[in-house]
């Protein structure tokens, strides 16, 4: 049951169950035996510390898991969260997002990719699978060599049979499509990832089938976090605002750079890896762009 969950989500619960304990303890509660009611009183105090909407619904997920009845569908819980919800409404990240040009545009004077230090080369090369996918880092993080595809000519294909975020049963496993953008080959991220395969290629250890390694000695394994400090570096050096805009928010500008390009919104979610119903492009992502499948990365591409 434990492995029901993601280690950020047992980390996230694990906060909330041990808040919840102290609670009883100092009110000579039954933590693993209350009333809906002291459940209430609890998430008040949450909500009285100053905790947003998506915190509390952190600590309501937390205490159903841990209680075992259905705080979920309860009617006074599901009207408190509805309260907690018109008081602290959860707002997007960002009003307004930057132009993936920009960095585009700084991308291309890395060219040609061959003479650029491994460093460099391997920024650009994530930066630019971030831009042309929209998926997390904590996908990149998970490509394997072995799972790389280069025998076609027109794309290279990239499978990720390893769990991420948003996997769930009877769910399809991203597949990543990157294109070979003959029009501007210095921002073509297909010919970045195999000149970074080449390049690399001598420097891993046997056992190492990782994509992307530390462009540091001894070269091993990168983790989600450190491929973040990459993207936030190129954002910054592109000249983002990298005191607003995290490295995540390449997933904003690139799919709202394709909205606004014309590309379909079922392509938008296919790409990003969001359901066909989710709201969450509609709610959280399509922003407007701050100017100072395959048709989802040419879009991206072809917006400088």
């Amino acid at each position: 049951m434990l492995n029901s969950l993601s280690d950020n989500t047992y980390k996230q619960y694990d906060c909330c169950i041990r808040a919840w304990v102290r609670y009883c303890n100092i009110h000579n509660y039954d933590y693993d035996n209350s009333s809906v009611h002291i459940n209430i009183a609890f998430l008040t105090e949450v909500f009285e510390s100053g905790a947003q909407y998506d915190t509390i619904h952190s600590y309501k997920s937390a205490l159903s898991l841990l209680l075992g009845h259905n705080l979920l569908n309860n009617n006074d819980v599901c009207r408190f969260m509805k309260g907690v919800f018109r008081l602290r409404p959860t707002k997007p990240k960002y009003d307004l997002t930057w132009d993936p040009a920009v960095v585009l545009n700084y991308l291309a004077l890395q060219w040609p990719n061959e003479d650029l230090s491994l460093e460099n080369l391997s920024k650009k090369t994530l930066t630019l699978l971030a831009l042309v996918t929209a998926h997390r880092v904590q996908t990149f993080s998970l490509i394997k060599i072995s799972n790389i595809d280069l025998s076609n000519l027109h794309q290279i294909i990239i499978k990720i049979p390893d769990l991420i975020k948003t996997s769930k049963p009877n769910s399809f496993q991203p597949v990543l499509k990157l294109p070979y953008y003959n029009d501007r080959p210095e921002i073509c991220p297909a010919r970045c990832i195999k000149e970074y395969i080449n390049k690399t290629s001598c420097l891993r250890s046997n056992n190492n089938d990782n994509l992307f390694i530390s462009y540091r000695r001894p070269h091993s394994k990168i983790s989600a976090q450190r491929l973040s400090h990459w993207v936030k570096d190129c954002l910054k050096n592109s000249g983002v605002d990298t005191s607003v805009f995290s490295a995540h928010s390449t997933r904003h500008a690139s799919t709202s750079a394709a909205g606004k390009l014309g590309v379909s919104i079922e392509t938008i979610k296919k790409t990003a890896g969001w359901s066909q119903s989710s709201l969450v492009f509609a709610r959280f992502y399509n922003r407007n762009i701050n100017v100072n499948n395959d048709d989802f990365a040419r879009a991206v591409l072809s917006s400088i």
